[in-house]
């Protein structure tokens, strides 16, 4: 078997999971370190004559990661392409379970049952609302029907924008602060927030600066993401 990934937490899971089936993998997949497979572009533009010339037996993506014309192309060379659909916890076991079967590995390996135990029972906050911005310049936050949403509202966290029409809304960033949240929300992905870089546009506001891995990635590291962000947002509102 031989697979390219066009998504990190994919590219993770599968690593973890059937070692030595990936052949490629794009140059975000971070995970795991020192991972040895062709690179081939980013998640919205791959290279994909690259992919085609991998002869991969299949290709693993994403239909919120990865642009629809370029697995159309993929598909047109004779690829076999397995996309995913991810917008919540639940959904994201069903699918990581799906791509491992269809990779040669084990439909629930060890670290997927730890995740779905870590996630039968987390320890939430007491309820908290919050803006969850993912980019600025301009301002993007977290709208409806997300898997990080699902996430933060699993862990006592009710974002702002879960009901706004669309999934990663444009807004100024005084819309967020007359939203009225407790918290704000920061990732180090997929724009990278950091103590210098995002808290100073909320004055007032606890910001908790929280690891975009556990946030928004489906794979071995959603067994620790409940210690993880809890952690985080914890100590954001002390």
């Amino acid at each position: 078997m031989r697979v390219v990934s066009l998504v990190p937490s994919l590219t993770e899971a599968v690593a973890a999971s059937a070692p030595g089936v990936l052949v490629g993998a794009t140059d975000w997949c971070s995970h795991p370190a020192g991972l040895d497979v062709a690179r081939i572009g980013g998640t919205k533009n791959p290279d994909t004559a690259r992919v085609v010339a991998l002869a991969p037996d299949l290709v693993i993506a994403n239909e919120e990661e990865n642009r629809g014309p370029d697995l159309t192309a993929l598909r047109a060379a004779g690829l076999d392409v397995l996309v995913t659909e991810v917008r919540g916890v639940p959904q994201a076991f069903r699918e990581l379970s799906r791509v491992l079967r269809a990779c040669g590995g084990p439909a629930r390996p060890d670290w997927l049952a730890e995740a779905e135990e870590a996630w039968a029972a987390p320890a939430p906050l007491e309820r908290r609302t919050a803006v969850v911005p993912v980019w600025r310049r301009p301002w993007m936050v977290l709208g409806r029907d997300t898997f990080a949403g699902d996430v933060l509202a699993r862990l006592g966290v009710h974002q702002v924008y879960s009901g706004h029409p669309e999934r990663y809304p444009r807004t100024a960033v005084e819309d967020l602060l007359a939203a009225g949240p407790d918290l704000v929300v920061l990732p180090d992905e997929p724009y990278r927030f950091t103590a210098d870089d995002g808290p100073e546009a909320f004055p007032g506001l606890p910001c908790a600066l929280v690891s975009g891995r556990h946030l928004t990635w489906y794979g071995p590291s959603l067994a620790e993401a409940p210690r993880v962000l809890g952690g985080a947002l914890r100590a954001a509102l002390r």
